[in-house]
């Protein structure tokens, strides 16, 4: 077997704490609330019942070190749901949709302050995101969404003149884009890591290194490890894209694809030249998205969605490998960024995302047990709608009748993949065509100039951070 790789988020913020032996559950324990997963939404679930209710006893039970999941090596974008309204209107009715959509851009500035009030140093910018075209095809792709967004009074976006957007994106393949400034960048391991150390100042438990082996349904219900347990009135399940392995129920909920992600070594001169000055996220308007953002200390972080997709939803070794997919982020970073040389590089990894049927996250009871309280199926997109999904979980938990709890999104899953092997074969088959289709959609992306812009980009660029 090969050896785990580390994201290098996860790396990053483990190389600045104290060599301290990680906590394990070697006992049997009680509380008023387990939660089983340390990531985004286990911690911030227990930070908002402890804050509501500060006699909680909360523990939470982590299988390896809070952040070893997706918390702890996604691409640190935090995005809204601004871009889904047209979905969650067609999903949950048009004032609902809007309350989301408000919420979750709040929810940037609401995580900025907690951050700062708690003293987490996570390198947390709220600098914007650009939503962009990178081919001709994908032009006005966000007309119809602005317009919606308008008409409902919920509209942050501009549409931005394209040599600014080319100038703030450090990259002439953009051949439009909008711009909205509520969204930015973090470093999420830091960020998974510093909700920890506030949590425990909180007065929450937390246990790693004990992966939960059983879930003894009842009132209370137990949680067993290899080495304990801890009995509990009420049991919320976080483990995200660990879920469908752990519980059947969840199979054909969602289905698991990599993001795959690489970041240079620090290049502050380099980038500063092409105009990546900013904490910003950058985001194509394709289906299997490119995204990137810079990082504090003069890095390059590029990924790419859709490519390694799970069959039967197990988590495989590879996700904790290396990306197998290097050719085509190699490729990525020659098509927006010609002037980073692939030598420049300095590490690449992988995740499992849960891609839900909807797009959208989905919380409920375990098999309508209601001390037993689930979310998963972010879909890629939950540096900001994990802080959301706490308010739901906080509010499933304390059985509060509130709009949290009266969400569309707190009525389980919303459809189901098809069985194994076909959903796999069919995942695969529409991956390909999508590529395909992006393939050839980026051939004729250029206006006459293109080539001439990036050559001469590159000759600017190319005399720094050699």
């Amino acid at each position: 077997m090969q050896p785990i790789h580390m994201p290098f988020w996860q790396q990053q913020a483990l190389s600045l704490e104290a060599e301290d032996t990680p906590i394990e559950l070697t006992q049997a324990v009680t509380a008023d609330i387990c939660i089983v997963g340390g990531g985004y939404t286990g911690l911030w679930s227990a930070i908002k019942l402890k804050q509501s209710k500060p006699d909680l006893r909360i523990v939470i039970v982590e299988a390896k070190l809070c952040g070893s999941g997706a918390s702890g090596r996604n691409g640190g974008c935090m995005l809204t749901w601004s871009t889904k309204y047209p979905s969650l209107a067609r999903l949950f009715g048009e004032e609902e949709a809007g309350r989301l959509v408000t919420a979750s851009e709040n929810a940037v500035y609401e995580m900025d302050a907690f951050c700062k009030e708690h003293k987490i140093e996570c390198e947390l910018r709220v600098d914007g995101t650009y939503y962009t075209a990178s081919n001709s095809a994908q032009i006005g792709s966000m007309d119809s969404i602005v317009s919606q967004l308008t008409a409902k009074k919920l509209n942050s976006w501009t549409k931005q003149p394209l040599e600014k957007v080319q100038r703030a994106t450090g990259s002439y393949a953009h051949l439009e884009g909008l711009y909205s400034p509520a969204a930015g960048s973090v470093q999420p391991g830091k960020l998974v890591r510093g909700l920890k150390t506030t949590a425990e100042k909180l007065g929450i438990t937390i246990f790693e290194n004990s992966p939960m082996s059983t879930l003894i349904e009842g009132q209370p219900a137990t949680v067993v490890t290899s080495k304990g347990s801890v009995n509990a009135s009420k049991v919320v399940l976080a483990t995200n894209a660990w879920m469908p392995s752990q519980f059947r129920e969840f199979a054909r909920s969602v289905t698991l694809v990599s993001s795959d992600m690489l970041i240079t070594q620090p290049i502050p001169a380099l980038l500063k030249t092409i105009g990546l000055e900013t904490g910003c996220a950058v985001v194509d308007s394709r289906t299997f998205v490119h995204y990137y953002r810079t990082t504090e200390d003069g890095r390059l972080m590029m990924g790419k969605g859709g490519n390694m997709f799970a069959f039967a939803n197990k988590v495989s070794p590879a996700f904790d490998q290396p990306s197998r997919y290097q050719p085509i982020l190699q490729s990525a970073l020659n098509k927006f960024f010609p002037s980073i040389p692939w030598h420049k590089v300095d590490t690449t990894w992988t995740g499992p995302s849960d891609r839900s049927v909807s797009g959208f996250p989905f919380f409920g009871y375990l098999r309508e047990n209601p001390n037993i309280i689930y979310g998963l199926g972010y879909s890629g997109n939950g540096v900001v709608q994990t802080y959301l999904g706490a308010n739901i979980i906080r509010s499933l938990v304390l059985e509060e009748d509130d709009e949290w709890s009266r969400s569309g999104l707190a009525q389980g899953p919303r459809g189901q993949f098809p069985p194994e092997p076909i959903r796999w074969i069919g995942a695969m088959t529409v991956r390909n065509a999508i590529r395909r289709k992006e393939a050839a959609e980026d051939t004729n992306k250029s206006p006459w100039w293109f080539d001439k812009q990036l050559a001469k980009l590159a000759a600017s660029a190319g005399k720094s951070d050699k």
